[in-house]
């Protein structure tokens, strides 16, 4: 049975997700073999830079603009955890990286759900691991056309 991918509703109002791409997206991730997550729902949120800000001091107390934060859920609830990424960074940080914003945001929801597989970058031992772990993922999800189409309107 397909894991439950709860969106909520876009907090960056340029955004528009399709949601059954980002459904894929998560049951491709989980049907990956190297990796493996928690069973139970995912929630994913799409917010502005100031809110994943804010998100970001008040849990881990740093006030810093981030890409993404991961946290973990309880399998005995049947939640495999929260992945919050910031659908304006990734817009800003996309043509820096030479991807699309698709490709961007894309990226930051495979690095959350990385996390939730267990794999770390905050320390600076762990970050070619998850570096690899994301390049291999990214590169196997567009050649496979899993990449969903985000885009932004004005």
């Amino acid at each position: 049975m397909a894991r439950k991918v709860e969106l909520g509703p876009p907090r960056f109002k340029p955004l528009r997700v399709k949601s059954a791409q980002v459904q894929k997206l998560f049951r491709w991730l989980d049907a990956q073999p190297e990796f493996s997550v928690p069973p139970g729902e995912i929630s994913v949120a799409f917010l502005n830079e100031v809110d994943l800000a804010k998100v970001h001091d008040d849990f881990l107390d740093d006030p810093s603009p981030t890409d993404v934060i991961t946290f973990p859920g309880d399998p005995d609830e049947d939640f495999a955890g929260e992945i919050l990424v910031s659908a304006e960074r990734a817009a800003n940080e996309a043509p820096k990286h030479s991807h699309t914003f698709a490709e961007e945001l894309t990226l930051y929801l495979v690095h959350g759900w990385l996390h939730l597989a267990g794999l770390d970058d905050l320390e600076e031992t762990n970050r070619p691991t998850m570096r690899a772990a994301e390049k291999l993922l990214m590169d196997r999800a567009r050649a496979e056309g899993v990449v969903p189409e985000f885009s932004l309107v004005d």
